[in-house]
């Protein structure tokens, strides 16, 4: 295994407001890693400033040793919460757009899960409903063979028949050497493929571990820990 990510006394403040404190995490290669807490934990904010869409307010961030910038974005494939492609284009499109834009983008790999999600190609993102855009941006990000993939509610909007699917595509369609952070609040649903989880609070990081060791350990699902420590 080797170090894709390092934080190291990371802050990160909007006006008077510490959205992450003193934040130090280390992930290795080949792990799939769940990033858990309540809404407002930092999550996003994390997954922002290792994108590079945010600055620490100090701190560091390290991917593969090098701050986030353009040496990162060949590395890492970045999943948003929210709908970010535009309506008027058609799926084929937007394969197109990827193809040219990443070097490790696989249109193959892509094809092959919108066949086996039944998405149309020809569609265009206007007429498809919320969640099957969802599932399209997810299809994009994960034809790319990156190292670190960063996921930020992946099934958030999806229907719950979707979901198995869904997980099932992410461990399966991403590099053996590569890592995934995986943030969301349906702990149930996704604690089966998880190796590893990271508890936030208040910006804070207030647990991390093994999953396997938290079951052996003190025989409890990282659900049931989780609400237990967040008093759920």
């Amino acid at each position: 295994m080797s170090t894709l990510l390092e934080c190291k006394n990371l802050n990160k403040n909007f006006g008077a407001k510490a959205a992450l404190s003193d934040v130090n995490l280390t992930i290795q290669s080949g792990r799939i890693i769940g990033l858990l807490g309540p809404n407002g934990s930092g999550k996003s904010t994390l997954i922002k400033l290792v994108n590079g869409l945010l600055v620490p307010t100090s701190g560091s961030v390290l991917v593969e040793g090098s701050a986030p910038g353009v040496l990162t974005k060949k590395v890492v494939s970045y999943l948003p919460d929210r709908t970010y492609l535009n309506d008027w284009m058609k799926v084929r499109d937007l394969i197109g757009f990827f193809k040219d834009f990443y070097a490790d983008f696989d249109p193959n790999k892509a094809y092959d899960m919108l066949r086996r999600l039944s998405i149309n190609p020809n569609d265009n993102l206007k007429s498809m409903s919320k969640g099957t855009k969802e599932k399209v941006q997810l299809i994009l990000v994960m034809s790319r063979s990156a190292r670190l993939y960063l996921l930020d509610e992946p099934i958030g909007g999806v229907d719950p028949a979707a979901r198995d699917y869904i997980l099932n595509t992410i461990i399966t369609n991403y590099n053996p050497e590569a890592s995934v952070i995986l943030s969301t609040h349906l702990i149930a649903d996704v604690e089966q493929v998880l190796d590893d989880f990271i508890f936030l609070n208040g910006g804070r990081v207030v647990m991390s571990a093994a999953v396997d060791d938290v079951r052996e350990n003190q025989g409890k699902s990282i659900d049931a820990l989780f609400r237990e420590v967040f008093k759920c």
